[in-house]
């Protein structure tokens, strides 16, 4: 082979144009390769102050690729190939009964309605699903039975101990948090005698007003006001309607702020409102104040009584009004000015759920909210072009969170929600091009929180993994699970809309892990430690693990219940009917 020499000159010229180029990219995206600091986050509201104080000094790593520049040659190829990932059910003869909502978006927006199917399973299959459902059903009466057996009416259950546990967020010991947020799943899964006494114990023995403390609006929302709603929704018995507007009635006073913003705690028997110190100054939190728009706006459908609703509208006229830089939504926000109190930027703890919300508010409407469709848009944008990487090493791609406009190269347990809502968005995107690229950013973070899962010993994912010091998909510190639904619930999704069977088998491989390793005689509970199941467990049986994980992977088994094109969950997986295509929001 010749030997080619090339011009020097050239070489110099061009080596110039391609340091400018570099430049021109780091400063669009704001590249900074300098040590970053880097800290983890938990569900549990009391420990979040401690966390934000505790620093740990991360280096950056190297050779990081950011935005969705490689994701859109990729979905270019696949839209040439067609490869079948995506379902498009308009001319399927299985599709739902459902009718075609039309819209008056511009054809860029919105598709026309593409319910999710359910493709005709082989025998082996189906008696595959119905064995795994059959094992989701047990695990679901073990963490019930023990609950009722040892914690009826408390909140949650310490399954070691024997004894009740509890969260201040919940206003009091006995504010039934197990009871409210799991009834929906029972149900579900068909324990009817089990669901008959939890009924009964709700009607009798519910009400807000026995709370002793502050509540937490966000909390009491997600996971009392919406599983009675979800009953309702499931049953139509009325009782809940009225047990639904006894919690929503007394939440209202965190919403009289001066700009509408509500603040994130009630005391309910004083009837004030207030905010967490620790939390921007007492600024309130994105994710919480946010997230509260399915529920209010279902009650307001539902009752006649539009003062629910107009609460929540009122918020989100704010948070489309404000200023954002980049597109990106700050995790705090004072409810007196609602201005930004901080640079932190987050789809984990503090900005999660708001961005969920906002697609399946749009899609609760039967996709008549353009409002919530818009913000939702330009929010995955954003979120896609500022904090979407990929690792250097193995390719992995993962949602940073960003400080003060430096990246902070790790990923939440949290996160693995966002595989579910990228693909429900790609789902209704009527640009092939578009939504090719946002499938495979579902498909692509649905991969890095499965790899989260099968680098541990135990096979499950731990709270926070990072991209850093050599590692990918790993964690040296943030090393519990307490129960977590957020990857079953992305994968869930993924097996609902795109039919591949390998996100079926990812739930039960999570399943069959929890199973093994957080399953005691008395209930579930959480590790200490997933690379390392000797070092112990956390001796709590979350409510969320009746309500989210356990009812994630039952559905995973079960396709003709609760269809997509029929139905969109909260952050807490507590159902709520789509409305039909004749109504409109109060």
């Amino acid at each position: 082979m010749r030997t080619v020499f090339p011009n020097a000159k050239a070489v110099g010229a061009f080596g110039i144009l391609m340091f400018m180029a570099v430049m021109v990219v780091m400063a669009l995206y704001g590249i900074n390769y300098s040590t970053r600091k880097s800290f983890s986050v938990v569900r549990d509201i009391r420990k979040r102050d401690q966390i934000e104080r505790q620093i740990m000094s991360r280096s950056r790593p190297k050779n990081v690729s950011i935005g969705t520049s490689w994701v859109t040659e990729r979905a270019k190829g696949d839209e040439k190939q067609n490869d079948g990932k995506i379902l498009d059910f308009e001319d399927t003869e299985d599709r739902l009964s459902s009718k075609s909502v039309k819209s008056d978006r511009k054809s860029d927006d919105v598709t026309e309605e593409k319910a999710v199917v359910n493709v005709p399973e082989s025998p082996i299959e189906a008696e595959e699903d119905a064995r795994r459902r059959e094992k989701v059903v047990e695990m679901i009466r073990h963490s019930w039975d023990n609950y009722r057996n040892i914690s009826w009416g408390y909140n949650e259950l310490k399954p070691l101990s024997k004894k009740s546990h509890s969260h201040p967020i919940f206003g009091g010991e006995k504010m039934m948090a197990t009871i409210a947020d799991g009834t929906d799943t029972l149900w579900i899964a068909g324990l009817k005698d089990s669901y008959n006494e939890a009924r009964d114990y709700i009607r009798d023995h519910f009400d807000i007003r026995n709370a002793k403390g502050t509540v937490s609006v966000f909390e009491v929302t997600i996971r009392h006001l919406a599983g009675f709603l979800s009953l309702y929704a499931l049953t139509k018995e009325n009782l809940y309607i009225e047990k639904a507007k006894n919690v929503a009635d007394a939440l209202l006073v965190a919403f009289d702020t001066p700009t509408g913003v509500p603040k994130g705690l009630v005391n309910v028997a004083s009837g004030t409102a207030s905010n967490y110190a620790w939390a921007g100054g007492g600024a309130s939190i994105l994710s919480e104040l946010g997230s509260l728009h399915l529920e209010f706006s279902y009650l307001s459908e539902i009752t006649g009584d539009s003062k629910y609703s107009r609460k929540v509208q009122k918020v989100r006229d704010v948070l489309d009004g404000m200023e954002k830089k980049d597109g990106l939504y700050y995790n705090y926000i004072s409810p007196e000015t609602a201005q930004f109190r901080s640079e932190h930027v987050s789809l984990g703890a503090m900005g999660d759920s708001f961005y969920e919300i906002l697609l399946k508010a749009w899609l609760q409407t039967a996709r008549t909210d353009k409002q919530a469709y818009k913000m939702y848009k330009e929010a995955s944008e954003a979120v896609r072009k500022h904090l979407l990487l990929k690792s250097p090493k193995d390719g992995l791609t993962y949602l940073a969170e960003m400080r003060n406009g430096e990246l902070e190269h790790k990923m939440s347990h949290l996160a693995c929600f966002t595989p579910g809502m990228f693909a429900l968005e790609a789902a209704y995107e009527l640009d092939p091009t578009r939504k090719a690229i946002v499938m495979n950013v579902a498909e692509d973070l649905a991969s890095t929180c499965h790899e989260s899962y099968i680098r541990s010993e135990t096979r499950i994912g731990p709270e926070m993994f990072y991209f850093m010091e050599g590692r990918e998909a790993t964690s040296d510190s943030e090393v519990g699970y307490i129960l977590r639904p957020e990857a079953i619930e992305g994968w869930f999704y993924l097996w609902r809309i795109t039919r591949n069977k390998k996100y079926k088998d990812w739930v039960w491989d999570a399943i069959s892990a929890i199973d093994k390793y957080c399953r005691v005689a008395t209930g579930f509970v959480g590790l200490k430690n997933v690379y390392n199941p000797s070092a112990g467990y956390d001796d709590v049986q979350q409510s969320f693990f009746l309500a989210e994980t356990l009812k994630y992977a039952y559905l995973t088994f079960t396709d003709d219940v609760l269809p997509l094109d029929k139905w969109v969950f909260n952050t807490e997986a507590h159902p709520i009917p789509i409305m039909p295509t004749n109504t409109s929001s109060l």
